[in-house]
């Protein structure tokens, strides 16, 4: 392994400890942007070593740490060895309902897009699921205002049955939105949880997508 990818690996190792490039960059001062040029998953640039010290004196780490093999930490990290609860996978962005409307996966989320909050890894969004937070009271009893919903873009809709929860968004509509899937013989059809909803059964239009397939619920208690 050279010196440039040793540096990148303990960058990595440095990222996922702190819970992704968004909290990187606020740790050694530096905008998620240009942070992500050479610590994301996809760098385009190399460490230099202006840059490098700046890390290793943000994280507490000795002068040419980051210069030097660190694989029994690697290990340890990936298999959580020293944890209760061992967590395993990726943290998941919160991303806004606008963007879940035009974003069909994480790839196609903009390099410099920074995000404010990070669910927990769930294993069922997939390597582009995302999370997004619960507005209204549409899909209560079961979802409140504030809950948080992991969504899997990575779906067959041929796999879709009655019962799903689904994002779907709408041609004119800036925002997606979050419903309960019904597949009848002559059509599909979305339906809130709340009973005492204005708007009951409505009917999936031509102009419509569905665009996520909710798979989890994250509560603070």
């Amino acid at each position: 392994m050279d010196s440039k990818s040793i540096r990148y690996s303990n960058t990595r190792l440095l990222v996922d400890q702190i819970g992704g490039v968004s909290n990187f960059a606020e740790k050694i001062g530096k905008g998620q942007s240009q942070a992500s040029q050479f610590a994301g998953t996809n760098p385009i640039k190399g460490i230099g070593n202006k840059v490098a010290r700046e890390i290793e004196e943000a994280f507490g780490k000795s002068h040419g740490w980051l210069d030097i093999p660190h694989e029994e930490e690697i290990e340890k990290l990936e298999s959580n060895v020293s944890a209760p609860f061992p967590i395993a996978g990726r943290l998941i962005p919160v991303i806004s309902w606008i963007q879940a409307g035009t974003w069909t996966t994480a790839d196609s989320i903009p390099v410099d897009t920074q995000f404010n909050e990070w669910l927990p890894p769930n294993p069922k969004c997939g390597k582009n699921g995302y999370g997004l937070e619960v507005v209204g009271e549409s899909m209560l009893p079961d979802f409140r205002p504030t809950d948080k919903i992991y969504v899997n873009p990575d779906f067959q809709v041929s796999d879709l049955k009655t019962g799903d929860l689904v994002i779907v968004a709408c041609e004119g509509e800036s925002k997606a939105t979050f419903k309960k899937l019904i597949i009848e013989p002559n059509g599909k059809y979305l339906e809130p949880l709340n009973p005492k909803w204005h708007e009951k059964i409505m009917e999936l239009d031509e102009g419509c997508k569905l665009v996520g397939k909710v798979v989890g619920l994250y509560r603070d208690v």
